[in-house]
Formats: structure tokens, sequence, C-alpha cells
């Protein structure tokens, strides 16, 4: 974080000073909520949850270095005492995304935030220094966390907006105000909670509404393929860029295809220029990620040229999210298990019929979650969509979602031994140990409550050890 003194943070937040002696002294170390993560000059974030206080480690992280803790009451060390902890540490953030000067990006959508999130930072590395949120940490504490860690040579700060309700990214958008919008898309990613996709993108379009106007350098990057967002243009004062495949689009993707490895390839234009991309990732999903975090860049004046080269060595920042391992017997394993919703399910399945061509093929599936009364025909076109692309094995894992898959796949003519359902991961796991043969791709996708990371995690440490059929 930029250096402030506790008497300028107490003042920020509106907290009194306990048990400091020099109220001149200066956090100059990372903000922090997790104790493990304390370094010398560290403000920490006494949080209190319903398994663990955070205000119990204060003395433990004064003595690793601490300054001082954010609290909701005086722990005995030095401390800034507040009513709410978290609106406090969001209007701390607040305060210091103003006194930065940085330029901030926020993005949001149902599907693929992570992984745009992280191509958006590794391209404008390219350009200035870039911080931004890691992994998905992109709700009320994550959010400020993210912004908290700048500095002073921060020049752009990129923060993923999550949202559950109504109201959520508007809040947010208040504690990081930002200059530049992207909404990437309008899925059904939570739509149990939100009860209907207009519901979800009255909630994501509160980014584009939150913006400057066009005349104060706001600009809002929009999905020219997804009607929904594309309808926000309505919904802001600031200037439209919009995005996609279509030919309408200001940033758009031509001759898109996948290489034999399921990488994608394809034509990036740009209002400046076009370049060649052909990205490390995988999944034909990646361009329209690709496309966004080019019209970015475009916005903040990088040329085709620069930006394609980004795109093109940009790779994977967040964990389990489509990680390819080739283990020494031959047998890829594709873990995307991080989580799961119907767009990231299809995009997943088409990834591993391209990766699989003249290959065996797995699709080790388990429950999307927060679905509400889609929940039995989205698992149902799943499992419908794993035969159409010829996948070779549905392993459907857990309980009634699940079946639900495996089912879909039977009603569309997988029958025999073509899928089947298994109880639990470890199932999976002993199932596939025994019928895996070398060459054989195996993708793993469920959402993050089923676990299922433990299954790609259990056949990489298989095929360390050597043990796989020969069959």
């Amino acid at each position: 974080m930029i250096a402030l003194s506790l008497a300028e943070i107490a003042a920020v937040v509106g907290g009194q000073t306990h048990d400091i002696p020099d109220p001149s002294v200066q956090v100059t170390g990372q903000v922090v909520r997790d104790s493990r993560e304390v370094e010398p000059g560290s403000l920490f974030v006494a949080f209190a949850g319903e398994r663990v206080d955070g205000h119990d480690f204060a003395a433990a992280v004064v003595e690793a270095g601490a300054v001082a803790v954010l609290a909701s009451r005086p722990v005995g060390v030095p401390a800034i005492v507040v009513d709410d902890v978290q609106r406090a540490l969001g209007a701390l953030a607040r305060h210091v995304v103003r006194k930065l000067g940085a330029t901030l990006v926020a993005l949001t959508g149902s599907a693929g935030k992570t992984s745009t999130k992280d191509l958006i930072a590794q391209v404008l590395r390219h350009k200035a220094p870039t911080v931004f949120t890691p992994g998905s940490l992109n709700n009320e504490i994550g959010l400020p966390l993210t912004a908290l860690s700048a500095t002073e040579e921060t020049r752009f700060l990129v923060l993923e907006m999550g949202a559950r309700g109504i109201g959520h990214i508007r809040y947010l958008t208040e504690l990081t105000p930002p200059r530049i919008g992207l909404v990437i898309n309008v899925g059904t990613a939570h739509i149990g909670e939100f009860g209907g996709r207009e519901q979800i993108a009255q909630a994501k379009g509160e980014l584009v509404e939150a913006l400057p106007a066009e005349a104060d350098g706001g600009t809002a990057i929009l999905n020219a393929d997804d009607p929904l967002v594309r309808a926000m243009a309505a919904r802001t004062k600031a200037k439209v860029i919009f995005f996609g495949e279509s030919g309408e689009a200001d940033v758009r993707a031509e001759n898109v295809r996948l290489t034999d490895r399921g990488q994608p390839a394809f034509r990036l234009h740009t209002p400046s220029g076009a370049s060649d991309v052909t990205m490390r990732l995988y999944g034909e999903h990646h361009v329209s990620n690709a496309l966004a975090a080019a019209a970015v860049a475009h916005e903040l004046g990088m040329s085709a040229d620069e930006i394609a080269t980004a795109l093109s060595e940009a790779g994977s920042l967040s964990r389990w999210r489509m990680e390819v391992t080739e283990r020494p017997d031959g047998v890829t394993i594709v873990n995307d298990a991080y989580n799961a919703n119907p767009e990231s399910m299809r995009a997943a399945l088409r990834a591993l019929a391209a990766m699989g061509q003249g290959r065996r093929t797995w699709a080790v599936l388990g429950k999307m979650a927060e679905l509400g009364d889609e929940a039995l025909a989205e698992h149902d076109a799943v499992g419908r969509l794993a035969v159409r692309l010829n996948v070779g094995k549905l392993v459907a894992v857990g309980g009634r979602e699940a079946s639900w898959l495996q089912l879909g796949a039977y009603n569309e003519g997988s029958w025999g031994e073509e899928s089947v359902h298994v109880s639990d991961a470890q199932a999976a796991v002993d199932l596939l140990r025994s019928e895996l043969r070398p060459g054989d791709v195996v993708l793993v996708k469920a959402s993050r409550s089923v676990g299922l990371e433990s299954v790609a995690q259990a056949l990489l440490a298989t095929g360390a050890e050597g043990e796989v059929s020969a069959r």
C-alpha cells in the first residue's frame, strides 16, 4: 500500500486509536486479513468469522511486524477501532484509490471473469506496472484488499467484481470507482439466486451505470455478441466500445480456429489495425475473453501488434482453470475444477473434443451449483452435449445432479459403458485408474463445492508413480 500514517488511516475510516504511542507511524507494508501474510509494516484487518476471530491473533501479528490492527474492539496492542471493519476497509480502499491516480479497470460477467481479468493484466503489464485481483477475490473484502496492494508505481488497477444480488456491484464501484468498465456476458451462473437472466443483467449493468461520462474519460466495453450486454449501452453516459465476433464489433476476431492442441487462433481486428493471435490457453471460449482484454488495451493506447503479442504470450494465472498437464505415460489431465456453470461446461467440453481428436476422451463432471429451477434442464443438456461432441466416456460424479448428467447422456444415445454415474470423487479415481490408457485426455470439471480437483490431483499423482493400464 502507499504509505499512510496511522493517524491518517484513523481519520479516513472514522476510527479511534488505541494503544498507539505514536500515531505518525506509517503503514508501509501490505494490508492483510490473514495473519500468515503479515510482514513488517503491515496493517492487519481483524474480521470476526463464524469459526475464527481475527482479533484473537492481534498480539501475534504485531509481534510479527504489523504496525497496528484494524479492529472492532480494543485488542491490547496498537489498534484502530471502528464500528464496522468491512466498511472501514472499503473506506480506506476508496481513499487510497483516489490518491493513486492509476487507471482503474473493473470487469464483471457470469462466466470467464477471472480468466479475462488475468488476460487483461498480462496484456497491460506490457505497457505499465499493473495490479490485479488475485484468483477470484472479487467481493466486498477481496476487492478493497486488492486495491490496497497498489503502490505509487501502479498505473493500471484491474479489479474483478462479483455479484450475488442487485446492488452488490453498485456498492463495489463506490469503493473503487472505475474509469473503464467491462461486461463480459450474462449467463446462468447464480440464476437460482437472481431469479432470471434479466435480473442478472440488471445487476451486472450497475457497473456501466457507475462509469464517468465520456467527456470525463469513462468507457464501457460491452460484448456485442450477447444481446443482454449489448443493451447496456443505453444505461451509460460513457463512451461505448463493442467487442466480439460480430462484424459490427469495434474489436473483433476473424478466422477463428482451434489448433490440434485445442488452443485458439484468430485474426485480431482493432480500430488501430489487425494482427494474428495464437493463444497458449485452451478452448475456443478464450477468444471472447481475449477480445475483451484487447478492447481494454486498445482503449489504453496499445497497438494491435502489441496486443496480439501479449495475448499470444499470456498463460493461466489462476489454478484449476483449464490447467493442462501431460503425464509421463501420455495421459493428459485437464483440471478445470475451480467452478462450473452451463456456459463454462459447454466451453470445456468443446475444448476437450478439440484436444482429443484421434485420442480417447473422458469427461469427469459434477454438479453445477446455484441453478435453481433450471438445474434439471441444464444438467441434462450438458450430458447430451457430451454425447453430441463424441466424448468417449462421461463419468458423472455425485448425487442427484450427477444422475441428471448421466440421464441426459443416456437419452441422447450414450448406452452401455459410454456413461457412468459414480457416488463420489474416490469412486471416480478408482474407475479411472483401472481404465485409463496412454494417450487418453481427461477433463475434470464441477462447481467448487464438489471438490473434484482431488480427482485431477490423484490422477496426476498416479501418473507420477507410473501406474497406468497399458490395455
